[in-house]
């Protein structure tokens, strides 16, 4: 039995009906205290201490062209098949890197 997944970005879902926004009103009117949070617990300052920035992230990729001094391009490709995920990856460690630099400041 196949299925098919139905997915939606911000501009392309439907728009909300009568009974969408009541519900929403509905929901939001409701105080916290309200909320079951018995099967998603809060997380405890330790555990965001821990925490890793896009650990679930899985950025959209974009085909571009850049131009590579020619030794670094051997280099990537010398080490076996991926070299563009390999790339991909260093230039993302240096912006962690750089982001999480910028954070401290």
């Amino acid at each position: 039995m196949s299925t098919k997944m139905v997915s939606y970005t911000f501009d392309t879902m439907p728009p909300l009906t009568a009974q969408d926004r009541a519900n929403l009103q509905a929901l939001e009117a409701r105080p916290d205290s309200e909320i079951d949070l018995s099967d998603i617990p809060e997380m405890t300052e330790e555990e965001w201490k821990n925490a890793e920035r896009g650990h679930f992230y899985r950025p959209v990729k974009r085909q571009v062209t850049a131009r590579v001094d020619a030794d670094v391009l051997e280099w990537l490709k010398a080490q076996g098949k991926g070299y563009q995920s390999r790339m991909n990856a260093i230039l993302r460690r240096e912006m962690l890197t750089a982001l999480k630099a910028a954070a401290v400041k």
